[in-house]
């Protein structure tokens, strides 16, 4: 949107049924200026000045239905939505889908493509992108999908090395016309696209272009030799990106975006409007743009719910219903606890799903530890406690990954769980808090999570024994993992390969142990500061240990202070904390204590506290650490007390685990 002016604020319609949410009423007064109810009872001004040669354009869009597409729910409730939005508009209307479409979802190890794709035929958009998860299958799978699809999919700056001709099956660009308004819409990918999905661009001869400058090279000649009205980008890019291809091309009016699944209203930068409708079928965006003398002069647009007030499309649900009830409706098994599969829990911290998963990877293959992506756990939703279908299990793990068991040594296992470390300070960290990334089993270890703190991963065991670098350990990890570019993973020692894949394992493991009862054992550990041990001494039954209080510690939080082993789920959990004037004191009952003294490893200690030293972004509350040598109780009580017997590193430790709170 090159020229749109002042009328970006009051917007020009031609008729009603695009102005307002569906159901919202509407009045003119005499002025020509319609006051639209919108469904929280708020009203809002838009004019309604069109002339004879202006028109209203109305863009609905989606993306990244994913997981969607093999369940009876969102899916066909959004076909109907984009159907009743179609039917109650007439102005020229167009709908595109900004990628990730026909993968993943629970019915991906079984018919791949086959679903999603009769579904958006139902859908009936007018175009598609290919985002990183279409590539799922390969590049040759595109040429396949698309033949089925009655509608093109698009990507432009994706080329075969040598000719520049783009994806098989693909068109750089579309030209849509509806009722004389001429849309043209083009396909983009960014970077990530290829650390994204498990294809080798260069091994299968593609290479990504700048999507900047591919969108200005086709965005002006569809202006210029084409006679569009509006450009719009289908790009499978994330918002901010997005951002970026707005400040930096001309002629794109509006950017359809993909890939990073943020509920983003339609909104202005640069001239060009962006929108994105999160993920999963859950939203509609949609987005009216006034178009005069070929050019757009003003726009206005909204996220539409996708709830369960809308009814399912008929086809749609028969379509979805009908391939569970041929694969996935069979019960695995039964659960006694909630299986969380959302995002937010597996990519901060452990948790019970991810235990079971990973050790189901062992289970399968004999490893000592098993690592598994956060991104590679799917659908964002809770199972049970209650029956657990086949359909669950491979909706949870979609990808058609196998498991590959590699040699790693002990400074390579402690290197690959770094490199998953999102600071809390760093860009991402910023956006979504500080994240470990990672499910594992068979490995304990902290992380630190703030700039500066070094190494990042502290401490790290192997069936409680302390990690040695120079030591070699068999490691479990999904195919997907196996092939990480820069990765310690890249070129290890494979010790195995299977053709199971990481949803069957965990299928097989639900099936031969039901029921299964997994649990949080604090694997993962985020500390934000490690405190050095000033004294310990014991006097009359109870041990205290003192601390240097964490940078801006203002509060302790209650009854969140223990020791543990680092191979025992146990915790002797702390009878007082006193936060002090630059000390912390935390005492325990040495009766307690006691049996866990003449066990091999020394004692963590761990406590959740208040700071004012930076704002936390997902969890509730800090972590302090500090590592108290087993002896040192011992030796307390032999002499009173012991000053300065703990021991501990100078840089601060993170441990992550049921202390962390967790968020959603």
């Amino acid at each position: 949107m090159s020229r749109v002016g002042t009328l970006l604020v009051v917007v020009a319609l031609v008729l009603a049924g695009a102005v307002g949410p569906v159901g919202a009423s509407q009045s003119t007064d005499g002025a020509g200026v319609q006051d639209v109810r919108t469904s929280d009872g708020s009203t809002a001004s838009v004019a309604a000045t069109a002339t004879n040669n202006s028109t209203t354009l109305t863009l609905l869009s989606y993306n990244d239905v994913q997981t969607a597409a093999a369940e009876d729910t969102t899916l066909p409730r959004m076909v109907t939505l984009v159907n009743e939005r179609r039917a109650a508009i007439d102005n020229p209307t167009v709908t595109v889908g900004g990628g990730d479409e026909v993968s993943p979802h629970a019915l991906s190890p079984l018919s791949q493509w086959a679903v999603p794709v009769d579904v958006l035929n139902v859908l009936q958009p007018d175009a598609e992108v290919v985002g990183n998860h279409d590539l799922d299958y390969g590049f040759e799978a595109v040429d396949n999908f698309s033949a089925a699809s009655e509608f093109p999919w698009l990507m432009a700056n994706i080329v075969d090395s040598e000719t520049g001709e783009p994806i098989p099956g693909t068109e750089p660009y579309t030209v849509v016309e509806k009722q004389g308004v001429r849309v043209g819409v083009v396909g983009l990918a960014d970077e990530a696209i290829k650390s994204k999905t498990a294809v080798d661009f260069d091994e299968a001869g593609y290479e990504l272009r700048n999507y900047s400058a591919v969108a200005s090279e086709y965005a002006t000649m569809l202006k210029e030799e084409q006679n569009v009205d509006v450009v719009v980008a289908a790009a499978h890019i994330g918002v901010p990106e997005s951002k970026t291809l707005a400040n930096t091309t001309d002629n794109v009016d509006v950017v359809v975006v993909g890939d990073d699944e943020l509920e983003y209203p339609p909104q202005e930068t640069s001239g060009t409007v962006i929108m994105e409708a999160e993920a999963r079928a859950e939203h509609v965006a949609e987005l009216n743009l006034t178009v005069e003398n070929g050019e757009v002069t003003a726009w206005n647009g909204r996220l539409l719910d996708v709830t369960g007030d809308v009814p399912k499309n008929e086809t749609a649900s028969v379509i979805i219903s009908t391939a569970r009830e041929n694969e996935l409706n069979a019960v695995a098994g039964e659960t006694e606890v909630e299986l969380d599969a959302r995002f937010s829990r597996n990519y901060h911290d452990e948790t019970a799903l991810g235990n079971m998963i990973t050790d189901a990877f062992r289970a399968e293959t004999g490893a000592e530890v098993a690592i598994t992506n956060a991104g590679g756990i799917r659908s964002n939703s809770i199972y049970g406690p209650g029956n657990v279908t086949v359909g669950d299990v491979y909706n949870i793990l979609p990808f058609q990954n196998t498991l590959v068991t590699v040699e790693l040594t002990g400074a390579e296992l402690k290197q690959l769980l770094a490199s998953q470390v999102v600071t809390l300070e760093s860009e991402t960290g910023q956006l979504y808090g500080a994240e470990a990334q990672l499910q594992v089993s068979g490995v304990t270890y902290e992380w630190a999570s703030h700039e500066g703190q070094e190494p990042a991963i502290r401490e790290a065991w192997v069936n409680g024994e302390p990690v040695a670098d120079d030591e070699t350990y068999n490691v479990t990890v999904n195919s997907y993992m196996a092939g990480w570019d820069g990765s310690v993973l890249e070129d290890a020692p494979r010790v195995s390969t299977t053709n199971t894949l990481y949803g069957t394992a965990l299928l097989e493991y639900v099936q031969n142990n039901s029921r299964v009862s997994p649990e949080d054992t604090n694997r993962i550990r985020r500390v934000d500061d490690f405190a050095e041990v000033r004294s310990v001494s014991v006097q009359e039954g109870s041990a205290t240990v003192v601390l240097d209080a964490p940078a801006g510690a203002n509060a302790t939080v209650a009854d969140s202070f223990y020791v543990t082993h680092a191979d025992s789920t146990e915790r002797i959990h702390a009878e007082s904390v006193e936060l002090g004037d630059g000390t912390l004191e935390v005492s325990f009952a040495m009766s307690d204590l006691a049996p866990h003294l003449g066990r091999n490893g020394d004692l963590e200690l761990y406590g959740e506290y208040d700071s004012t030293a930076y704002d936390l972004v997902y969890f509730e509350h800090s972590v302090v650490n500090a590592d108290l040598e087993r002896g040192v109780f011992g030796q307390a009580a032999d002499s009173g007390s012991s000053n300065g017997q703990g021991h501990g590193h100078s840089q601060v430790a993170t441990t992550q685990g049921p202390l962390a709170a967790a968020g959603a």
